[in-house]
């Protein structure tokens, strides 16, 4: 069951050779933006390695994001609704244009943990395309998608199991 979670780019060897076609592709949203967000990603690798806290490269982000004339904002908040009400909120680590979220991971490799944790974000948002940047002994990223036509599905959801059951 794939809960309307799609990933739709990786840098995982196996799609080495979809990477470059699919990233100057015109039909994935932002693509523009995202190759822009990529290249200050591995400027701020090449230049600070690995080996630092997250949000010493969340700072080196913001510098080089800006420098390259992008917007963007620190640790916006991202709440949680459960049946109507707020029941929990959390950080995403930057915000590039109103139009892309990411999450910054300082950690031996991304993990699926590290995905599950950039989808809720983008499904608990308005936000559809999210990059999870790993810096890493090797720098990694994921690019995923989670479209607003599938969040529609969480407005009206199934009834409680509790409900049903005698």
């Amino acid at each position: 069951m794939s809960h309307g979670f799609s990933q739709i780019l990786t840098d995982k060897t196996e799609a080495d050779g979809l990477n470059s076609l699919a990233m100057d592709s015109p039909r994935l949203r932002h693509s523009e933006l995202t190759n822009q967000i990529i290249g200050a990603f591995y400027d701020v690798y090449n230049e600070l390695g690995h080996g630092f806290l997250e949000s010493t490269y969340a700072e080196a982000m913001m510098i080089s994001l800006q420098q390259v004339g992008l917007t963007a904002v620190r640790e916006v908040p991202v709440s949680v609704w459960f049946r109507g009400k707020k029941v929990g909120q959390y950080f995403a680590d930057i915000l590039v244009g109103d139009a892309v979220l990411l999450e910054l991971k300082a950690a031996r490799a991304i993990e699926s943990a590290h995905e599950a944790q950039l989808l809720h974000y983008l499904r608990a948002t308005e936000i559809e395309v999210g990059l999870l940047l790993n810096f890493g002994v090797r720098p990694q990223f994921r690019r995923l998608l989670f479209d607003n036509e599938r969040k529609k599905i969480r407005e009206n959801p199934c009834e409680s199991v509790a409900k049903v059951l005698p």
